[in-house]
This record gives C-alpha cells, structure tokens and sequence, in this order.
C-alpha cells in the first residue's frame, strides 16, 4: 500500500521538529501547509503565508528542507512554493525552491565548533581573540540602567550553545558601557570554553578587513574565516550605515553562524530602527534576538564605578569629591574614567591631595563641564522664545506641527547638553517614552542634514543658552 504523501509530508514535519528548536518550528514551519504532491515530476508543493517566510526559509533552512525531503520522498524531490501574496483578493504565487538533486542526507552532527562545510577537509588554526582581558564581569558594575543587559549577557557568555537571545543587539549612548558588556561575554566564554573561537572585532575594522580581501582578490578566504567564529561579537555596527557591500557580506556571514547555531553579538549607539540605510533584511535578523538597551549610569552606579577605580588604582579620594564627580560628569563611564585618571596625574606631578577644588579644575578640562549645566527647563524656555509657544503647550499631547517640531528639538537638545537618558528626557517633555526621544533626535539630526534655514534655527537657540550664563 502506497504512503499517503499528505503523511510523508508529516513525516517532513516530525524530522524538522527533532532538528531545530521550539520556537524556531512554531514560527516558520508549523504555518507551512501541503498543497499537493505529482509523482510524476517528483514535485511537491507547499502554501506559505508570505514572501517573507519563502525567504527566510529558502536562506536559513535551506539545507535542511534538502536533507529532510531527500530522506523522506527520496533522491530527486522538487520544492515549490505556493506563496500567498494578496491576502484580500487570495491570489498566490508559485515560486521554485532549490533543487535536491545530488545532495547526501545529513549525518549527525554536534553543534559545538563546527567548521563550515568549504573547510570541512582543514581544522582551522587558533586565533586571537582581541579580547580585552581587563573589562570583566567581575569590574562591569551593575545598576537600574544595565540589569538586564549584564544578566543575559551572563547566561549567554555560560551557555554558548544555546539559542535563546541570538543574536544579542545591545545599544545605547556613548559610553554608557556597551563595549566593556560584549567584551565581558567574550572573555567569560573563553574561561568556561577555551576551545571556542571568540573574536571580537569592531564594525571600522571588520569594514577595512573586507575592503582590503576585495582588492587582493581573497574575499573567499575573508568570508571562510568568518565563518569559523563560534562567537562573533561586533562593535558599533552603526559605521556600517552606508556601507552597503560590507552590509551584503555580513548578511551572508551571519545566515551561515545563525544556520549552525553559532553566537552573534553586535553593538550600537542606537537601536535597529534608526540605523538609516541599514538593509532591511539584515535590521530583521537584528530584531530577530534580545534588543537589549544600555542607558547611561545613574548617580548612584556612577559613585560605585568611581569606588571601584579608586579602590583598584589605590587613590585617596573625599567621598564629598566622589559625589561632586559623580553629579557633574553623570551619564559617561569614559568620562568618569578620564576624570579620575587626570587626578591621579595631576595629584602626581603637583604633588598634592585630591580635594574639591583639584576635581573641579580637572573636570572643566577634561569634559568640558560648564559652571552651571544647562537643565531641560532652561532648554525647553529657549526652545518656547525661538518657536514663540508656550512650554505648556510643549509638554501637551497637541500633534500640531509647530509644536511636535518643538518638542522634537527640546528633546534633541536636551540629550546633548544635559547628559540625562532618554527615558528621563523624555518624562521632563511631555511625558513621552525613551523610543519617542531617539526618533526625534533622529528626525532633527536629518532635518539639520538637509535644511541650513533649520540648522541655522538650532545654532541659534544654542548660542541663546550663553546668555543664560
């Protein structure tokens, strides 16, 4: 008696499932439907519920359909899809996946540094990880602004070869502490899994590394390394915004780590949808794992990371002096850094204690803090005298164009004199959440880009804050 080939194609399902994880197959395969099977042509057709689920499966599953049809249907097997592209009027297209034909059914395989199959033959040589062996779990302090991010970066840095949270986007402003979490990872997975190829690797280099394989003609062997990594942690991949072929060749690199179960971390000062000119396809595998945000330290996280410092470098420093710094530099772990390593300098060659009046002259110097910061309600009075409203109206719910303009430089200019985050900035105009201020900064950034009248207009009420002092 002949197989139902409605069967065999449950039979595909049940192989798939024991091959992938839970939430993989809830979300591309259970959707899919058997359409028809013709012996004939060996072709069997399915129903999917979009271009974009025919897409992801043809580039990120591909090789498993292939396996798993072969071994179910047999040598030969056809893949077409029926893809359903007006979901109003029913109307459908007919696609052709890749053909089956000469392929060998997979062999079991373990996960756990798997070289790809173009260096099946060759056991690829150790690398370097270029880790910085000295930004640590054990000195990356934990406060409200990175709980979450440092707890999954921590499970994820333990358990490797999981699936969960991949890939890891994390962002936030600069020095906020993005670059010290993605190392930490790095270097507490070479501890438990010395065996794992880790690299670290900034966006400008990996960008300078494919432009150079490109004019030596070595872009294979470029891609081939890549595609060893058992963990590729990248940093600020906004650099990549207008780079399209560095853009087209990461995409390949990551499908390639995703496929075979590989650790991909990435890291930016801004979240997936404001990387403008980022392709869509690659800001959907972004989107795809954990977004994990990084706000910039409290006052709070801000004198626990001066402790720590001062503790490790063997300073004295007033804790009254401690909180000065803290207070006046809040929002940068660079700039705290920079402060407390010009004291040590300065405490050295004049040879004197570090006292307050030692602190205030290094901070003028080293971050240029004014005597009197600027504060949002002295923002947003300069803002309401430029647009002629009132600051009320600002904070209104109105969507009036004069007063979201308003509201948007208020914000904009706000997250770059005040230091504060986003959510914060956010509460003090309007009420509104910290995904609203990064889209309006976003949008007076491109404004200024395009339009010198508005440029002009926001150097204006800039320089109308020097009067204020």
């Amino acid at each position: 008696m002949s197989i139902n080939p409605r069967a065999l194609w449950q039979q595909c399902l049940d192989l798939i499932k024991e091959n992938v994880n839970e939430q993989q197959f809830n979300t591309w395969f259970r959707p899919i439907e058997f359409g028809a099977y013709r012996p004939a042509t060996k072709t069997l057709l399915v129903h999917v519920p979009s271009m974009f689920v025919y897409e992801y499966l043809e580039e990120n599953f591909v090789d498993l359909l292939k396996h798993v049809l072969t071994r179910v249907y047999g040598e030969g097997i056809k893949l077409n899809y029926s893809v359903l592209t007006d979901k109003t009027n029913n109307i459908s297209q007919t696609v052709q996946g890749e053909p089956t034909a000469n392929i060998e059914v997979a062999k079991p395989r373990t996960r756990a540094n798997q070289p790809p199959s173009t260096l099946d033959s060759a056991v690829p040589q150790s690398i370097d990880s270029q880790l910085n062996p000295h930004q640590t779990f054990q000195n990356f302090l934990e406060g409200d602004s990175n709980r979450l991010s440092r707890s999954v970066g921590i499970s994820i840095a333990e358990h490797p070869q999981s699936s969960q949270f991949n890939p890891m986007f994390v962002f936030g402003p600069s020095g906020c502490g993005k670059t010290h979490l993605i190392n930490a990872m790095g270097v507490r997975t070479k501890e438990l899994f010395p065996q794992k190829r880790v690299l670290y690797v900034s966006a400008r280099l990996f960008q300078v590394q494919y432009t150079n394989a490109v004019l030596q003609n070595k872009l294979n062997d470029f891609i081939s390394f890549y595609q060893t990594i058992d963990m590729l942690i990248v940093d600020d991949i906004q650099e990549w915004m207008t780079a399209t072929r560095t853009q087209e060749t990461f995409f390949h690199i990551f499908n390639h780590l995703y496929r075979n179960g590989r650790r991909i971390i990435l890291a930016s000062d801004r979240p997936p949808v404001d990387l403008k000119g980022m392709s869509d396809r690659l800001l959907t595998r972004f989107a795809g794992g954990l977004l994990a945000e990084i706000e910039k330290p409290n006052v709070q996280l801000c004198i626990d990371i001066l402790n720590c410092k001062i503790k490790r470098d063997g300073l004295q420093i007033p804790a009254d002096v401690v909180r000065f710094i803290a207070e006046t530099v809040n929002g940068s772990v660079r700039d705290l850094e920079g402060v407390i390593n010009s004291l040590l300098a300065y405490s050295i060659v004049d040879n004197r204690n570090i006292d307050m009046r030692l602190a205030e002259r290094v901070i003028k110097r080293a971050v240029k803090i004014d005597d009197k910061p600027l504060t949002v309600d002295d923002i947003i009075e300069s803002v309401c005298n430029h647009f002629n409203v009132s600051a009320s109206a600002i904070n209104s719910r109105s969507r009036k164009h004069d007063l979201v303009i308003a509201r948007q430089v208020s914000m904009y200019l706000a997250q770059k004199y005040t230091k504060m985050t986003a959510s914060r900035i956010g509460k003090l105009v309007g009420g509104r959440d910290h995904s609203t201020v990064i889209h309006s900064c976003a949008q007076i950034e491109q404004r200024m880009k395009l339009d010198h009248t508005f440029c002009d207009e926001i150097h204006s009420i800039e320089n109308s804050f020097k009067l204020k002092k």
